[in-house]
């Protein structure tokens, strides 16, 4: 008779409190007592998915971010730099092809003495394929696809009460393949119809993939569109680096141009 491993996501298990991991700590053949009590939530967390590791295989997933020196990291969306990241290997990325944006999904480890992240040790998924389906000279590069003019419209009203998004569908309709600029003076409402015309596309075009990218707004701002919005939201607050900052909207353009390439419609 044959047992399956189970498997736990790491950025699942990131997202747990202090509370939650101390209930989770016998499950993984931790002893509850005050010597863990008296632990950093990060130095908790860290000695769970070591003690998981030996049970279970953890996964993660995340949005690759290639360096110059050929090797890469996973990173989350939702995470600040550094935080939950998983090393991946210049081999394993040509290997599969792989370039910045793409997602991928993998068995990972934890990190040994001395290392400082997760170290991926298997690819299972690239942007939702398995990686064995998955044919990287087939794969069109985003510079060589050939654009034309929008000819299917994405409809933004949703029936209610909010006027502005059937006004944009009666005098400046959107399509599929279409830039947009939104230009008003400061307070007039830009950031409350960027919601509504992204829920008008989450309702109307539901298989369109929707992105939102945030550079240097207020934390507030932020929480406020991922509450809002039935999509992934790229964000950087004012209080970030500037290099954090063009990292995060460098790494949202090259997700969407690897979407693009999988044959998917991004907004």
């Amino acid at each position: 008779m044959t047992t399956t491993q189970r498997s736990i996501e790491v950025a699942e298990l990131g997202t747990k409190s202090k509370d939650e991991l101390l209930v989770l700590a016998p499950e993984v053949g931790l002893s509850d007592g005050p010597a863990l009590d008296n632990l950093r939530r990060e130095d908790l967390l860290s000695r769970v998915l070591h003690a998981a590791s030996a049970q279970q295989s953890l996964v993660s997933s995340g949005i690759l971010d290639v360096m110059d020196e050929g090797y890469g990291f996973l990173r989350q969306i939702s995470s600040p730099r550094g935080t939950g990241d998983v090393y991946i290997s210049q081999s394993q990325i040509r290997r599969f092809g792989l370039k910045t944006g793409d997602t991928v999904t993998g068995q990972v480890r934890p990190p040994k003495e001395g290392e400082r992240y997760f170290g991926l040790v298997r690819v299972e998924k690239i942007n939702g394929m398995e990686s064995d389906q998955v044919n990287s000279r087939a794969r069109t590069q985003f510079e060589h696809l050939t654009p034309i003019f929008p000819e299917v419209q994405i409809k933004l009203e949703t029936g209610g009460e909010d006027l502005a998004t059937r006004m944009v569908d009666l005098f400046a309709p959107i399509g599929l393949g279409q830039r947009g600029l939104i230009v008003s003076p400061p307070k007039a409402g830009k950031t409350t119809m960027l919601k509504q015309i992204a829920q008008g596309v989450a309702i109307n075009c539901p298989n369109a993939i929707l992105m939102v990218v945030l550079i240097g707004e207020r934390p507030e701002e932020v929480t406020d569109m991922r509450r809002s919005v039935q999509g992934d939201v790229f964000a950087s607050t004012f209080d970030d680096s500037v290099e954090d900052q063009c990292r995060v909207g460098e790494l949202a353009l090259e997700r969407a141009k690897r979407l693009v390439e999988f044959g998917n419609d991004v907004v």
